[in-house]
């Protein structure tokens, strides 16, 4: 059980602390509710750029991180098509340098012509070697689009090209800060060993004076059912060919989330995985196989991935995969299995908790999904989960017209 207090600030500020009197550490985590799915789809990459303004200075603080290293911290953030989150660890007398840092960027980051032009290069310079020099490295920029045709994830957190943040503009930069970065838009998460009041008193010291604005309204176009099959092939200097079929499935807060989350982890989390039998063990067409979701707060997908062997096809792989599917639609799940994989999950979820910062990073996200308590109670959301209930999604989601599936073929040298 994860203990924590919230309260918020006048200013819309959402506030949850987590004691911890074992740890001489201290956590300030901060979580904006703003993802590459708010950006114009003629200016995407915004969320992600942010992130690096971020670290680029204040009007008051030219070197953000200096400071926090002099207190013996580190800082860290990162950026999905959801949220962007930002964190500092720091000795827990010093947390109030943490606490100075971030509300002074808040609301005063500096937007100066050389921060941006040192943020864009930067940015720039990752899509370069993460996305398109990179082995794989533009799946989710052809995979994303082809699912996706309405919906805002049809674009990764990079942005869908380099030329949009090439032509970001003083103007573009300001408004989406003044439009995200506020108060209401934030939660604020600190663990540590400290009093409740200590830590009330210290966040309103230094967050208390920050302007309120209103939280933005969000109305993102829902993804209309998809109705037909959808394949894309791609040459690529890969070391082996590879597939990426993407099947729709719910939302975070749907109760299938997690029945389809554990479905995943039965269909090709490790080598007695019904995927990995089938595909590798049995008929030894891939090296390698997986199967995960995306997690995504609006509908997501889940993903079956893997590589193929040098003697194997494309045609041979998507045959065994789709009969394996069907056989179980026919078969089902028994509770052996579906109570390993939980087992797995629980276990996981455990070791995660150890850590102060999973603990705070998750307090956020789950304030954020409605309810920070979820951190206590969503395991047993995994528990109702039945083979029943996983059987029944088998049908909808594993037929072909609720499926986008991705080939990169392997250049020949």
């Amino acid at each position: 059980m994860i203990q924590f207090e919230k309260f918020k600030l006048d200013n819309g500020l959402t506030v949850l602390f987590h004691k911890d009197a074992t740890s001489p550490m201290a956590v300030v985590n901060t979580l904006y509710d703003v993802g590459a799915r708010d950006e114009n789809p003629e200016q995407t990459g915004f969320a992600h750029l942010f992130e690096h303004l971020m670290f680029g200075g204040s009007v008051n603080i030219p070197d953000f991180d200096a400071p926090l290293q002099r207190a013996g911290g580190q800082s860290n953030a990162f950026t999905s098509n959801d949220i962007t989150n930002y964190y500092d660890v720091l000795p827990k007398e010093n947390l109030e340098t943490a606490l100075w840092l971030e509300s002074d960027r808040m609301v005063s980051l500096a937007f100066t012509d050389k921060s941006l032009e040192v943020q864009r290069n930067v940015v720039i310079e990752e899509f370069k070697q993460r996305y398109l020099n990179q082995p794989y490295g533009d799946v989710w920029l052809q995979l994303r689009p082809l699912a996706y045709k309405v919906h805002p994830y049809r674009w990764a957190t990079i942005g869908k090209e380099i030329s949009h943040i090439e032509n970001a503009t003083m103007e573009d930069v300001r408004s989406f800060f003044s439009r995200f970065y506020s108060p209401s838009n934030a939660i604020l998460t600190i663990a540590g060993n400290f009093e409740s009041a200590y830590v009330q008193d210290k966040v309103n010291k230094w967050y208390g004076d920050i302007s309120s604005v209103t939280k933005p309204f969000r109305n993102l176009p829902m993804e209309p059912v998809q109705t037909e099959y959808r394949e894309l092939s791609i040459e690529r200097s890969v070391p082996a060919h590879a597939f990426y079929y993407a099947f729709k499935m719910g939302a975070r807060s749907e109760s299938a989330y997690y029945a389809t989350d554990l479905l995943s982890d039965i269909l090709g989390r490790g080598k007695s995985s019904v995927l990995y039998k089938s595909l590798v063990s049995e008929k030894q067409l891939t090296t390698e196989i997986s199967c995960y979701i995306t997690g995504s707060i609006d509908n997501g997908l889940l993903i079956i991935s893997g590589k193929l062997k040098d003697t194997s096809t494309f045609e041979e792989v998507d045959t065994v995969l789709w009969e394996t599917l069907e056989q179980l639609k026919i078969n089902g799940v028994s509770e052996n299995t579906l109570a390993k994989v939980r087992n797995k999950w629980e276990t996981g979820k455990t070791f995660s908790d150890m850590g102060l910062l999973p603990r705070a990073m998750n307090l956020s996200f789950m304030e954020l999904l409605g309810d920070a308590n979820l951190v206590n109670t969503e395991h047993q959301e995994y528990e109702k989960v039945t083979t029943t209930q996983i059987q029944s999604l088998l049908p909808a989601l594993f037929t072909k017209t609720n499926c986008s599936c991705l080939k990169v073929i392997a250049k020949k040298s």
